[in-house]
């Protein structure tokens, strides 16, 4: 009896041994190779095993655990942590897979790896290269470099792309720094091939970071990689066109409500949204148009709708609909991303995101709630009443940040990528990182160097936001290129008229003369203090530095043989105080187009308009000193300072860069301009014949150089109140401009 019970228990034993087997709930030790295949589809020891509701679809590779019945069972953060196969480093970090020490030892420098003979560049990452080597945080010395840019193209890792890279993993695990990918960042594009398009870049980046489109939240490392809009090769590298919204209608309507055109999948991921778009579809204000009619085969698996929707397709013109509408759709494709979204900001269409799960571009600084609607994939059919219940003060607002988004950070291959620099610079320095203001405010973070101050109301354009006024008083800057030989000299005259102006905290002369610093007693007793500076190596872009020794926000800049009066000085500090973000001035100047010469033009000439105040007699903020010498290239301050010209025209040109505004031309004397023609120092710039050919080659250098002009013309002119008023001049306050 004994013997059969142990018998029965040895067979049951056996049975249920067999049956955990059969189910996968033992694992042998034995199978090597099923270890190597774990491996491939991201399987860890340490990471918790998933809940399966069917036993019979254990073994689920990756990229087919993307599926309604597995998301129930699962967590976002499980689902990161199962993933891994997409690249190894998931759990990276900056405090654990960067390297700090080089780059507070030399600054944030940036190293490009040597092109290799015979490797394939394709033109959109050849504008992403000269665009890094062409910055201020270029370093052509891998000793000094903080951070690493691969020269081999890993933008396009679509097998079935032209642009492709072959055996890309063998040579970047042969490059010399590779270490890993550690202070790397890899750029790319487009991910995964038919039929899933994963986020497999095809290669190990181990420690390397991201700077990835149409990136998922849930391959997102926060704080490490760096999301950045899909853009097309035709995407132009530097400058940029502006923003499609020239004037603020309200009420912010247009003739359609929301639209849409473009592929429709049939079969295959992405397919799903597209798909449902003509259930929303009433071809009145809601437009929304897809076809099928793309790729070698599209008739033989085109549907029922296919024909129908092509012919709709054809009725509509894309740019008018785009230009034509309050809201754009922007639906995910094969990948999340689409060439949609960079449409839709130009436009000031604001983009409805329909894409769950993508990780918007520059996230981590931008706040997208500002600028565009979030939607979701699954409540497609909510779409259209929600828009619709946008408030129209809403609307206006939402429009105007995507302009100024589109023109900060997305209308240039260029803007793009010093976007990504300066957002991994940030994280590297965090003492002098960005605040989230002037990320998503004018002038945006390339503009607005923290390195400057970490204080906003040291910079010109956040006083309203901040409900404060700028310093009430002014630095002159007096920029003196003659010895001092007579006490009759302009220069007198005009330290002497200056100093007496109720709002001048003090002045300092630029002495950029090759004769030695006159004596003390040389120059006139004021009352406001009078500091003289020797220039640096006495070239003209030394008139810009950002001297320690200015202390206000107001820096009134004088070339020494200007005329101004006491009353003109005060009127224009006036003027400045309400217009603090730009240059104001007296001499006047203005740009155009030479169609004939198909080249810019200087002018001199009175007309009815102007572009440029020049700053031989200008009031300006104090930070165009740090930027002009922080942000500007070497380049252009080398030609200035080899021709000893044009640094006023460069100085426009920055300001209106930034402001997208003209300067403001205050009232002057008719004689002005001879009077400066009529200076006898042979030291003059006035009196080179050379000097306006050269105003005219510079133009152009610095156009080319901004990848646009940004001069913009205005014929505004502020005078006092009750000038040339037939009323008494007692009655006048800056009378004396009246008489001059």
């Amino acid at each position: 009896m004994q013997a059969k019970k142990r018998y029965l228990i040895l067979l049951s034993a056996g049975a249920c041994l067999v049956l955990l087997f059969y189910l996968g709930g033992v694992q042998l030790p034995a199978a090597t190779r099923s270890r190597h295949d774990r491996s491939r589809h991201g399987y860890r020891p340490d990471q918790p095993w998933p809940h399966f509701s069917d036993p019979l679809h254990l073994f689920l590779p990756w990229d087919q655990t993307d599926t309604e019945e597995y998301n129930l069972h699962i967590s976002p953060r499980q689902k990161r942590d199962v993933n891994t196969s997409v690249y190894r480093g998931k759990r990276c970090r900056m405090d654990s897979c960067f390297d700090f020490s080089q780059c507070q030892k030399n600054g944030f420098k940036v190293y490009v790896y040597p092109q290799q003979k015979g490797e394939k560049i394709s033109e959109s990452y050849q504008n992403i290269l000269s665009t890094i080597e062409g910055s201020r945080f270029y370093t052509s010395d891998p000793g000094q470099a903080c951070l690493f840019i691969l020269s081999l193209d890993t933008l396009d890792r679509d097998q079935l792309s032209p642009q492709y890279v072959h055996n890309l993993k063998t040579k970047v695990q042969n490059l010399p720094l590779w270490n890993d990918g550690r202070n790397h960042l890899i750029f790319n594009l487009y991910s995964g091939t038919w039929p899933d398009y994963t986020e497999d870049l095809g290669f190990d980046i181990g420690q390397a970071m991201l700077a990835k489109a149409s990136i998922s939240t849930e391959n997102f490392r926060p704080n490490f990689d760096v999301s950045i809009p899909l853009f097309s090769k035709e995407h132009l590298r530097t400058g940029g066109e502006r923003g499609f919204l020239k004037y603020n209608s309200i009420p912010p309507f247009r003739k359609y409500m929301l639209v849409f055109k473009g592929k429709r999948y049939l079969t295959g991921i992405g397919s799903d949204t597209r798909n449902a778009l003509h259930h929303v579809h009433n071809a009145e204000d809601v437009v929304l148009l897809t076809t099928c009619k793309h790729g070698k085969d599209w008739q033989k698996h085109k549907d029922a709708r296919c024909d129908k929707d092509n012919a709709e397709y054809d009725k509509y013109d894309y740019k008018e609909m785009l230009h034509n509408s309050t809201f754009c759709l922007v639906p995910r494709g094969r990948r999340l991303g689409s060439f949609r979204f960079l449409e839709a900001l130009q436009a000031a269409c604001v983009p409805v995101m329909l894409s769950n799960g993508w990780e918007l571009p520059f996230s981590e600084i931008i706040d997208w709630n500002t600028a565009a609607v979030i939607g979701d994939e699954r409540l497609l059919l909510q779409i259209p009443t929600t828009v619709r219940s946008i408030h129209q003060d809403k609307i206006l607002s939402l429009r105007q940040q995507t302009q100024f988004l589109w023109e900060a950070y997305f209308s240039s291959v260029e803007k793009i990528v010093l976007t990504t620099l300066e957002i991994i610079q940030d994280r590297v320095l965090e003492h002098g990182s960005r605040s989230s203001l002037m990320w998503n405010s004018h002038p945006g973070g390339l503009l607005a160097l923290p390195q400057y101050s970490g204080y906003l109301g040291d910079f010109p354009f956040y006083y309203a936001t901040l409900g404060i006024k700028p310093y009430p008083k002014f630095t002159a800057v007096i920029h003196a290129v003659s010895p001092l030989v007579s006490q009759s000299q302009p220069i007198l005259k005009l330290l002497v008229a200056v100093a007496k102006s109720q709002y001048c905290a003090q002045i300092i002369v630029l002495w950029n003369c090759d004769k030695p610093l006159p004596a003390k007693h040389r120059w006139p007793a004021t009352s406001v203090p009078v500091i003289v500076i020797e220039g640096e190596n006495k070239v003209m872009s030394s008139r810009f530095l950002p001297y320690e020794t200015i202390v206000t926000d107001a820096v009134l800049s004088l070339d020494e043989d200007t005329v101004l009066s006491t009353t003109e000085v005060d009127f224009a500090f006036t003027v400045w105080q309400s217009f603090p973000e730009r240059i104001v001035g007296y001499p006047a100047r203005s740009h155009f187009w030479d169609s004939n010469k198909e080249r810019w033009g200087y002018t001199s000439k009175w007309t009815n308009d102007y572009s440029m105040v020049l700053t031989g007699a200008a009031i300006y903020h104090r930070y165009y000193h740090y930027l002009y010498t922080n942000y500007l290239p070497t380049s252009l301050k080398g030609m200035v300072d080899q021709l000893a010209n044009c640094e006023d025209i460069l100085m426009n040109f920055l300001v209106s860069a930034v402001t997208k505004l003209p300067p403001i031309k205050v009232t002057q004397k008719k004689q002005y301009k001879e009077t400066m023609m009529g200076q006898s120092s042979r030291a003059s710039r006035w009196a080179d014949p050379d000097h306006f050919a050269q105003r005219q080659t510079c133009m152009n250098k610095f156009a080319s150089w901004f990848g646009a002009m940004p001069l913009v013309h205005s014929q505004m002119r502020l005078d006092p109140i009750l000038f040339k008023d037939q009323v008494s001049i007692l009655r006048k306050k800056y009378r004396d401009i009246e008489r001059l």
